[in-house]
């Protein structure tokens, strides 16, 4: 017997069919088929801030491939805005396509290998942080830890680097967890006379406060799209001196994480002279909002950026004073961009930020990390850097805590707040 023959047209109608027969046992999900919502906040926690107009307009044009010219002159201008920004003239600036964790990944991944000695400044949360990712690329971590409250002193750090001896020192120079500012000035030279490598975490604290990466002799440093710049979170900027290069160049084994290699992400930028390669398919939308977020702050300069927090801080200081709380950083120490309220006695924090954002929609953020349920923490980056949003978070808390708790009594010399 002949096989029997049937049509390409039988063939596909039959195929189609054992499709629709198929059981497919998970349903397309109902909520899906509700509108987007997206409600207008207020971000006056330790970030996200808001965006500027101009970050989300730019936000909304058409994607573009990863290595288009278009996309390529986009990571060049980003290039040379953070250079301005970091106040670096290094060639290896360029962002990974990561929140700040992956800043503090990268420079960690690429600066050790196992059993190198790493010194971590512990100012709060974010040196606990490193530590842990320290020691999970095989470091031998060791800790300097500031009093509570207060950022380390010069005295403090040299005596570690004398006992410890590191090829490595982390710090972070505004710990959104306490609201703490470490000074810089004359740590970079400490590190070079020891031999040791200078990490900066700048998340938190760029644009809000003088930083000098060059003058200030640091060897890596990276910072936050989302905090003062105003743009999204997701991609990161980072920059390494050719002090960090060199040491990358003398490791004995490769960087543990392909995705963070300093030198495969920096050819796909661009830095090093050679050809640009394909590393990873970066987000181009991304892209245009920090570009024009960096776009912003370098056509209002960074002595302007600055004065500019540091303004609103100091209104925010005076006007939480006066209602009679008690800040948590020492007076020498606090960050511009991140203040920490002590929570008062019987005050419960999460009823009053719940009620600022139920009743406000406006964001007023507890505690992290050493402390969780010890303060409130009020941010005032980018665009929720005015006097008037200043004066819109001091009513809403002040609102918020009697709210919560009637009897509370504040300092009349602000009952007209």
């Amino acid at each position: 017997m002949g096989l029997i023959k049937t049509s390409p047209q039988r063939r596909k109608t039959a195929y189609h069919s054992r499709l629709r027969a198929m059981e497919y046992r998970v349903s397309a999900p109902e909520v899906l088929r509700e509108p987007l919502v997206v409600p207008e906040k207020l971000l006056m926690g330790p970030g996200p801030s808001n965006a500027h107009p101009r970050v989300l307009e730019a936000m909304s044009r058409p994607i573009l491939g990863h290595l288009h010219p278009e996309t390529l002159k986009i990571m060049d201008d980003i290039k040379a805005g953070m250079r301005y920004l970091f106040q670096t003239n290094n060639a290896a600036t360029f962002c990974l396509s990561a929140s700040g964790h992956g800043g503090m990944e990268a420079t960690l991944c690429n600066l050790l290998e196992d059993g190198d000695v790493v010194l971590i400044g512990h100012t709060g949360h974010w040196g606990d942080r490193a530590a842990d990712m320290a020691s999970r690329y095989g470091a031998d971590v060791h800790m300097v830890r500031a009093t509570s409250g207060s950022s380390l002193t010069l005295a403090e750090i040299r005596k570690a680097l004398e006992t410890h001896r590191p090829s490595v020192l982390f710090l972070t120079q505004g710990d959104s967890s306490t609201g703490v500012q470490q000074g810089l000035e004359g740590v970079g030279a400490l590190c070079r006379a020891n031999d040791c490598l200078l990490i900066v975490d700048t998340v938190a604290s760029l644009g809000g406060t003088p930083f000098h990466m060059d003058r200030w002799e640091i060897d890596a440093c990276y910072t936050g799209s989302q905090k003062v710049l105003g743009a999204p979170p997701g991609i990161t900027p980072i920059s390494f001196n050719h002090r960090a290069v060199e040491r990358y160049q003398r490791r004995q084994t490769k960087v543990k994480v392909y995705y963070w290699d300093m030198f495969l992400v920096g050819d796909y930028w661009g830095c090093f002279g050679r050809p640009r390669i394909y590393h990873h398919t970066i987000s181009s939308t991304l892209l245009y909002g920090l570009r024009e977020a960096i776009a912003i702050a370098c056509e209002e300069s960074i002595p302007s950026l600055i004065s500019r927090h540091q303004d609103c801080a100091k209104r925010l200081y005076d006007g939480l004073l006066a209602m009679g709380f008690e800040l948590y950083a020492q007076e020498r120490d606090r960050l511009a961009t991140v203040t920490t309220i002590r929570v008062p006695t019987g005050v419960d924090w999460l009823q009053v930020s719940q009620h600022a954002m139920k009743t406000f929609l406006v964001e007023i953020s507890g505690g992290l990390g050493p402390t969780a349920g010890q303060v409130f923490r009020i941010g005032l980056m980018g665009q929720n850097a005015t006097s008037e949003r200043v004066d819109r978070v001091l009513q809403v808390f002040r609102e918020s805590v009697k709210a919560v708790k009637p009897d509370f009594v504040f300092r009349k010399s602000t009952s007209k707040m």
